[in-house]
């Protein structure tokens, strides 16, 4: 894997658990000798939801939700083979969505 790169996108809905996850992914692949271009943080997607309170009438009375995406990209360079081991065996949080990628 001397010429091939990873490159790791988490997703997640809480900001605290993505950081502490690309945290761990970092430190997991200086541990094995591979180098870390990252955490980036790509723009936060945000879906607002707008829903009326009352079940019939009082068209004015609403409430809005916001619901925000935090998106994180990583690239290891050039990782060894132990460096593809240890992340597979790595268990990051529940709420965290994980795509990886070879270039």
């Amino acid at each position: 894997m001397s010429n091939q790169n990873i490159r790791i996108k988490l997703k997640a809905f809480d900001h605290r658990l993505i950081d502490k996850s690309a945290v761990e992914i970092v430190e997991t692949a200086k541990r094995t000798g591979a180098s870390v271009r990252g955490p980036i943080p790509l723009p936060t997607k945000k879906e607002r939801f707008t829903v009326l309170t009352s079940p019939h009438v009082n068209k004015k009375a609403r409430d809005q939700y916001e619901l925000r995406t935090y998106v994180r990209l990583m690239d290891v360079i050039s990782p060894t083979d132990k460096t593809v081991d240890a992340l597979m065996k790595l268990d990051l949080a529940a709420g965290v969505d994980v795509a990886i990628k070879l270039n």
